[in-house]
């Protein structure tokens, strides 16, 4: 939802506060609050913090931190004397609560400035006419009001500034970025201090009077429905209130059959659960196997792709033409999200009413799925949108906010339902694997004349699964002039969806592999290469769809990249600079990593340089090198250890144990630079990932001349 900013999109209310002013945006015009009520950004009341709402969900992100930074920025608050207030969810008030897609900072960074530069006006407003002077004559500071040597804080003009008439949104003047003095400053989160002293509350804190505690028991094969289940035996286990079949929704992301286990606590949840014995129906997922797809893949690469995608020029004659050919395919498996905090979700379901504690990433469609679910009114469910430890977009997804809902329903209670991680691995909705079979021809020059990708993925009824597709204009689509992408779709049933850089997190790697090659096979310098391929400074792509890029832009990043790692320099044997970029959810990234393979194949990666560009401005360094940081991290255990495979319809891997994370002690230094040029601001959450998998398989290339193709690497090939 886009946010229209317009005079009668500003509210102003002095009662909510008594005497202060309420202050915020909306998609629509509404009424005054109610005294409490949390539904708009900035509160300024008579003495005490002024109180800057955070609207979107709180991953780790640091966006609880940035967005109320842009207000206070614009209304001159002392950012040490604001208070930050999360909110509830209210798509109504707030547009989009989204934490995904890199899409809080460009949907509200502009939206957030004038909110903040309203209060303002409206502030010296009251103040000039309260002093009697010209309103030219006044100043503020940091949450004061000054003319000449006379100043007072903005509380003191609070309740006269409710009262005048609303600014025209559009015309309200906003700072001159040079003029700015909290935007681009290096901030700590604003729940750190609570967040290492224990008492940050997260979704899985959240604790109400007279709570159950459950346990929710499904199939390792989605979709299968219980048969059986000894319910008698599991309700006479100590400390176990009740248990219950919870029939399945047929809703896609809602609710999966199983068997619900109450108790008094989460270790009676879990022992009685251990007990239980459940016979399942057939599932219609039973045929799913990691091995049976290979096969299949095998068997789709030797015929034309099914489906085309995108097709430019004519890339049979042009490869029958050309100089050189290349071939090479690229393999990535399922992954899944493993956020640390479990999945969790408190509910009280009271009548048709419904009020939900939830970690989740995407509130508004989790309040849909339980509306449909369980047949209330939307307007009926209000949802806490707690502090996440951990969404990776796993928590894009609400089932398990349906199933708490769902289980307190039927318990009569509210329930606090918890999963193991062993639910989390098997019940997850995986990153799509894939299969990429591509060729490239060359000409004399070197240059690419023709590329060809037969993409191998996974879906049903001829369409992609959550987040398997690949957009039709994706790099390097536009950059040759005879260009053809086509797929073949196996068949899937278990439940897929969106994780760090959906797409992109795989076919950066394809892609920026597969140059890598054509670099070599043309006897070119890789970073050369790439900047020759990208050629001169201009828009690929239809210049308002979110798909079209820069080439100019893409180019800078590389360069600063190139030159932050010493392209170039002489390194020790079997040690190698590996060089990777791409653009992903509006985000420019080039990531250059240093590494060396022991003999044994043991490889170690010495150094990560990144360089990015999200536009004109850093909101916050702090975090935003976090989210640089975190991303590349995710991606070196993408390359490292996670894949999940199927045997018998279910997910072999289990846990930590299958699918083992990176330790301290293998995090390399990561070195982060910013390019700042004159673009609207963009978001972080997913572009430095995509480079990162390309720039470490090119980098033991050079070390060894080995070209690892396939996710995870398997670094047994690289021995001596």
């Amino acid at each position: 939802m886009t946010i229209e900013l317009s005079r009668r999109s500003f509210l102003f209310a002095s009662a909510a506060i008594g005497g202060g002013l309420y202050l915020g945006l909306s998609p629509q015009p509404v009424g005054a609050a109610e005294a409490g009520q949390l539904n708009a950004w900035v509160v300024i009341p008579p003495t005490g913090r002024i109180r800057i709402m955070a609207s979107n969900p709180e991953v780790g992100q640091g966006i609880r931190t940035s967005l109320p930074m842009v207000i206070a920025e614009e209304l001159d608050a002392d950012w040490a004397a604001v208070e930050i207030v999360p909110t509830m969810a209210d798509a109504k008030l707030y547009g989009r609560q989204v934490a995904g897609g890199s899409q809080a900072m460009p949907t509200h960074y502009e939206n957030m400035r004038r909110v903040g530069a309203a209060a303002r006006a409206m502030i010296l407003q009251a103040a000039a006419t309260a002093w009697g002077v010209p309103l030219a004559e006044l100043q503020t500071d940091k949450g004061q009001v000054i003319h000449g040597q006379r100043r007072a804080p903005y509380g003191q003009f609070a309740a006269a500034a409710s009262a005048l008439p609303a600014p025209d949104a559009a015309k309200v003047a906003v700072k001159d970025p040079k003029n700015f003095r909290l935007i681009g400053s290096f901030q700590p989160g604003v729940n750190n201090r609570a967040i290492v002293s224990g008492k940050q509350d997260y979704g899985i804190d959240a604790v109400l009077p007279g709570m159950l505690h459950a346990a929710f028991h499904k199939s390792g094969v989605q979709r299968a429905a219980v048969k059986s289940a000894n319910i008698d035996a599991i309700k006479a286990m100590p400390g176990v209130r009740d248990a219950f079949i919870v029939p399945a929704s047929p809703e896609y992301e809602g609710l999966l059959g199983g068997v619900a286990i109450l108790a008094d606590t989460t270790w009676h949840a879990s022992r009685a659960r251990s007990a239980l014995k459940v016979e399942w129906e057939e599932s219609p997922a039973a045929f799913q196997s990691s091995a049976a797809w290979a096969k299949m893949a095998a068997e789709a690469k030797a015929k034309p792709p099914a489906l085309p995608i995108h097709s430019t020029g004519d890339v049979t004659t042009a490869m029958a033409g050309a100089a050189k050919r290349i071939s090479a395919t690229y393999e990535y498996p399922f992954i899944p999200h493993l956020p640390l905090e479990p999945i969790n979700c408190t509910a009280r379901v009271t009548g048709d009413r419904v009020e939900i504690w939830a970690p989740t990433q995407n509130p508004e469609p989790g309040r849909q799925a339980v509306a449909k679910t369980l047949g209330v009114p939307l307007e009926n469910i209000s949802i806490h949108m707690m502090r996440v430890g951990g969404g990776f977009g796993r928590r894009l997804q609400n089932d398990y906010m349906v199933e708490a809902a769902m289980i307190a329903r039927m318990a009569g209670r509210p329930v606090k339902l918890t999963w193991t991680r062993e639910d989390d691995v098997t019940q997850d909705f995986l990153r799509p694997g894939g299969w990429h079979h591509l060729e490239a021809g060359l000409d004399t020059a070197g240059r690419v004349v023709a590329w060809d990708n037969h993409f191998i993925s996974y879906g049903r009824d001829g369409k992609f699964a959550r987040a398997a597709g690949i957009a039709p204009n994706d790099f390097p689509a536009g950059m040759v002039d005879h260009f053809r992408l086509g797929a073949t779709i196996l068949p899937l049933i278990h439940t897929t969806g969106f994780l760090r850089a959906p797409g992109n997190n795989a076919f950066g790697f394809v892609t920026q592999g597969f140059i890598d090659e054509l670099a070599h096979a043309a006897g070119a310098d890789p970073l050369q290469f790439r900047r020759d391929f990208l050629g001169p400074a201009r828009i690929i792509g239809d210049p308002n769809s979110r798909a079209s890029y820069n080439t100019g832009r893409m180019r800078a990043v590389l360069d600063k990249a190139a030159a932050m790692a010493g392209w170039g320099r002489k390194l020790p044997a079997r040690s190698g600079l590996g060089i990777g970029f791409h653009f992903s959810h509006l985000g420019y990234f080039a990531n250059v990593i240093e590494a060396s393979v022991s003999k044994d194949g043991a490889v170690t990666v010495k150094k990560i340089w990144v360089a990015g560009d999200v536009g004109r401005q850093i909101v916050n360094p702090v975090g935003a090198i976090n989210q640089v940081q975190g991303s590349v991290l995710d991606a070196l255990n993408a390359c490292r250890n996670h894949a999940v495979t199927f045997a018998d319809g279910a997910i072999e891997q289990r846990n930590f144990g299958d699918l083992p994370l990176l330790r301290m002690d293998e995090a390399p230094p990561i070195e982060v630079s910013f390019l700042t040029p004159d673009y609207p601001v963009t978001g972080l959450g997913e572009p430095a990932y995509p480079a990162v998998a390309p720039a470490l398989a090119n980098a033991i290339f050079q070390a060894t001349g080995k070209r690892l193709r396939t996710l995870p690497f398997d670094f047994s090939v690289l021995k001596a």
